[in-house]
């Protein structure tokens, strides 16, 4: 079998430390790559994946995108599906306990991460592990030595249950036990570097701890930062309703990266991207270039992101559609939204009225009858016109008021 060829450790260093937030400490990182090219033996590198939900978006690729990174630099990459943790609940910045699952329930939700994340992740020399391999064998005696070997004020240190603490608000013990669970995964797999967002520092920290209680050199931690979802406040989640998923099909992905605020394109690109450093500098210079459109860019990003999870025939065929849909009809990339609830005939003056395009039905009538009303690009004319609403059906009023309908 022949050694593992690795790049310098410069070449390395360049590629893992875009777009990282921390790396701690960074000079054992390059201390445990040093004599990785020394021995030719690649390092473990660890990812923990919450299987509470089954379904991955470009928010949680950054933190995968990462780990592919090091899969090419040739370390192996070691993904923990977090089965039995996932019976107690991740308390990370939570201001509440979450919801514990059941084994089958993570198991199932596990296997679904790994095969989206696989769109990422070089499959065949990915390892995948079950924590409950360990943990679930472990006795109540092995458990109380474990707990033994940190502090409730040390835990108590952590954002949320700092928060949860003062507020009065209930944290239970077992919540306790996950950092130290986690931890015990980095015992078992030896891991040298553990992977994760900004909100799971403690939890790497405290595998550093416990590593070192056991007798086993202490990982390293590199932290990503939480992608902004396509609102441009909150951090990408389903649950904001602001999230570009990786299965999703490429007119979604499309729309919804066109989305987002101009501010965010650059983070985008080089945290949910494989584009290269140089390509990076460009797009800086050029959002920075007054005489540029950053539509223009953006739609460049848009490309990009479905060429990754699908094909480049399949991106041009969204742009088409997208144009078509919105350039070619004189609509706005980013349209508002409005949940028009169970609705399901309208008058169009009373919707008008109801959309906040008009403050009367006497205003709502003049803009209809003067010829600036349309549904779909289809304009209206008839002040008596009752509109069947669909979602996504999208209402004009004069030559700048758009709503989409929901």
């Amino acid at each position: 079998m022949s050694a593992v060829k690795f790049p310098s450790l410069n070449e390395q260093m360049d590629i893992i430390k875009r777009g990282v937030v921390e790396i701690i400490p960074e000079d054992e990182l390059v201390k445990k790559i040093e004599k990785s090219l020394k021995t030719s033996k690649p390092l473990n590198i660890k990812l923990g994946c919450d299987p509470s939900r089954p379904d991955l978006h470009i928010g949680h690729s950054v933190v995968i995108r990462k780990l592919a990174q090091f899969q090419e630099l040739g370390h192996q990459a070691i993904l923990i599906i977090g089965d039995f943790t996932g019976m107690i609940g991740d308390p990370s910045g939570r201001n509440a306990t979450r919801p514990a699952l059941t084994l089958e329930a993570t198991r199932i939700n596990g296997n679904s991460y790994f095969e989206q994340a696989s769109k990422i992740l070089h499959k065949e020399k990915t390892k995948i592990v079950y924590n409950s391999e360990w943990l679930g064998k472990m006795s109540f005696e092995n458990v109380i030595k474990l707990a033994s070997k940190y502090t409730v004020a040390r835990m108590i240190e952590r954002d949320d249950f700092t928060k949860r603490f003062k507020a009065g608000e209930p944290i239970s013990v077992h919540e306790f036990l996950y950092p130290l669970a986690q931890a015990m995964d980095s015992v078992a797999i030896e891991s040298d570097v553990e992977l994760g967002g900004t909100d799971q520092k403690f939890n790497l920290l405290v595998g550093r701890d416990i590593q070192r209680e056991y007798g086993i050199e202490p990982q390293v931690i590199l932290t990503m930062p939480l992608l902004v979802g396509t609102d441009g406040v909150e951090k990408m989640s389903k649950s904001y309703d602001n999230y570009i998923g990786i299965s999703d099909e490429p007119s979604q992905i499309f729309g919804r990266t066109l989305s987002i605020p101009d501010n965010l394109i650059y983070q985008y690109f080089e945290l949910a991207t494989n584009v290269s450093n140089q390509k990076l500098v460009e797009v800086k210079s050029q959002l920075s270039n007054g005489n540029t459109n950053p539509r223009d860019i953006k739609r460049e990003l848009a490309r990009t992101l479905v060429t990754m999870y699908h094909n480049q025939e399949a991106a041009e065929i969204a742009q088409q559609e997208f144009d078509n849909i919105f350039i070619n009809k004189g609509l706005p990339d980013e349209i508002e939204e409005f949940n028009i609830g169970n609705k399901k005939e309208i008058n169009i003056l009373d919707l008008i009225v109801l959309v906040n395009f008009a403050p009367s039905k006497g205003e709502a009538r003049r803009l209809l009858t003067q010829g600036g009303v349309s549904i779909d690009g289809e304009k209206i004319s008839d002040v008596q016109s009752s509109i069947s609403v669909k979602t996504g059906m999208i209402l004009k009023v004069g030559k700048r008021k758009f709503i989409k309908l929901i």
